[in-house]
């Protein structure tokens, strides 16, 4: 009896969400990502401020993240009141479902 219930419980949850911390990790718009990732410390701030409404990513482990919408939104507010021209690098608290994450919070690394 207990199989049954076990089963249908992990269908209902197909996605394993996982709170995490990513810390000094590039930030790199979804326009220029595939482009930008074997250098993406030269990716200008100018460039990351025009690509805004393609969404960011972060390089995790060699692979692309994109961040959710909220996240975006933190991105936009942090590259605004940063003075870098470059080399941007995030830290960003959130959940991770798939490919995207659920961002809580994300700030300029030091």
């Amino acid at each position: 009896m207990m199989k049954p219930i076990l089963a249908a419980l992990l269908a209902a949850s197909p996605m394993v969400v996982l709170a995490a911390s990513w810390e000094n990790v590039p930030l790199v718009d979804r326009t220029c990502a595939d482009t930008a990732k074997d250098a993406p410390d030269d990716h200008p701030r100018d460039c990351l401020l025009q690509c805004a409404s393609s969404g960011y990513e972060i390089l995790d482990h060699g692979t692309w993240v994109a961040l959710d919408e909220a996240g975006d939104e933190k991105a936009v507010a942090a590259l605004k009141a940063t003075h870098r021209k470059d080399h941007i690098r995030v830290d960003v608290t959130g959940e991770r479902t798939g490919s995207v994450i659920h961002v809580t919070s994300l700030a300029i690394a030091r």
